[in-house]
């Protein structure tokens, strides 16, 4: 839709911003804008952008709403998931020594500051999940191997320095052999160890809670479809000591009026959202997609469910040679077309990519299939078209570039 811009200019913001119209099949992506932001969160966005407010007492605010969605004790939103894993476990560590806070991350002597995690949950979401330990001034002690984490191997890991285990719940964590959630927990609390999860990209908002985590923390971002912001939740003295941490390491990492009111209201739309007719409407995207690769040579389609439990599905594409493509070959050429399509490639040296309806705008899916055939149905092939999963940090050294 164009809109008339500022110097009254009939352009898009796109345009104006030389960015590209992508369609997002790959999910709540960070590097993708992580989702499209509910009318209540922008509206509530809007209203606040030219108030003065007493920020303490709108987190207060915040953290009413956050225990009633969570089940928590108390709550806050803080600048994302990854600044809520470190002001979480600066709590653990500090509590609400003031000035223990003031001196993290460098001293942290008399304090606890080891935090355990599975080895097969050690994971880069775009950054390393233990660089967000380390910027509490924490060390991580790994548990376990990476195919098999076994009871004692928790058990023995605790010390007299243990601050807090971490346990993450997301697509990128080994999938198998590891401690369940409830596990993990009772071995942590069995020596007064408290337990911190990592769901950024879950639905489940009461869940992690009621099986016996301490703190759960999510994004506000992602399936809440909320600003760019992270939600820290559970148990208050806990969620207090976190807080805090704004007074020293997460200082850095605070968050806007905005954001924190447009989380409150991304929360309360969540209440009211028809869940039934969203997922309804993603199917029915699935089914067009397998419907448009039917057939085609070197392609097989298959509806799989989100490995974490989140009440969608997904798209998975295998492709080989037959189609004379490869799966990166497949998915640079849909992104390289017009409109560009992003798939979810995290997976394509191994021969497959995915397709995630949950970020369409109206119409948006009938180009993904369009786009499907005619790329796949056309004799000429890119000169990509059969190149090899390659990792290539080459782009991202040439920003701004």
């Amino acid at each position: 839709m164009k809109t008339y811009s500022a110097n009254g200019s009939n352009t898009t913001i796109r345009e104006r911003l030389s960015l590209r119209p992508i369609i997002n099949v790959s999910g709540t992506m960070t590097a993708l804008g992580a989702s499209i932001i509910v009318p209540e969160a922008i509206a509530a966005m809007s209203e606040i952008a030219s108030q003065w407010v007493e920020m303490d007492d709108l987190q207060r605010a915040a953290s009413t709403v956050v225990a009633r969605l969570t089940g928590g004790e108390a709550g806050f939103v803080t600048a994302c998931c990854a600044s809520g894993i470190t002001m979480a476990i600066a709590g653990t560590m500090t509590g609400t020594n003031l000035l223990a806070i003031e001196r993290l991350p460098d001293d942290t002597e008399g304090l606890k500051s080891e935090v355990i995690v599975q080895l097969g949950h050690i994971v880069n979401y775009g950054a390393p999940i233990d660089q967000s330990i380390r910027l509490a001034g924490a060390s991580t002690v790994p548990a376990g191997t990476v195919s098999v984490t076994q009871d004692y191997h928790v058990r023995e890991a605790i010390r007299d320095r243990t601050a807090a285990g971490l346990y993450v719940v997301a697509h990128h964590t080994v999938q198998y052999g590891m401690l369940s959630l409830e596990e993990f927990c009772e071995i942590c609390h069995a020596k007064g160890v408290p337990v911190i999860v990592d769901a950024a990209s879950e639905y489940d908002l009461r869940g992690f809670l009621a099986r016996g985590a301490d703190i759960v923390v999510y994004s506000g971002h992602k399936f809440l479809s909320g600003p760019t912001s992270g939600i820290v939740t559970g148990r208050k003295d806990l969620v207090r000591a976190a807080y805090l941490q704004v007074r020293g390491v997460a200082r850095a990492m605070k968050v806007g009026k905005e954001s924190i009111a447009g989380t409150m209201a991304a929360l309360e739309a969540w209440e009211r959202r028809d869940h039934a007719g969203i997922r309804k409407r993603e199917e029915a995207a699935l089914d067009l997609w397998k419907d448009a690769l039917q057939g085609l040579p070197g392609i097989a389609a298959h509806v799989i469910p989100d490995p974490t439990g989140n009440p969608l599905d997904r798209l998975q594409v295998f492709v080989t040679p037959e189609s004379r493509f490869t799966a990166a070959g497949l998915a640079s050429a849909l992104a390289a077309g017009v409109p560009p399509i992003i798939v979810r490639n995290h997976e394509v040296e191994r021969g497959h990519f995915f397709l995630d309806p949950c970020n369409l705008h109206p119409g948006e899916a009938e180009i993904v299939a369009e786009r499907l055939r005619a790329v796949l149905g056309t004799s000429e092939r890119p000169a990509d078209a059969m190149k090899s999963a390659r990792k290539d940090s080459a782009g991202a050294l040439r920003w701004p570039d």
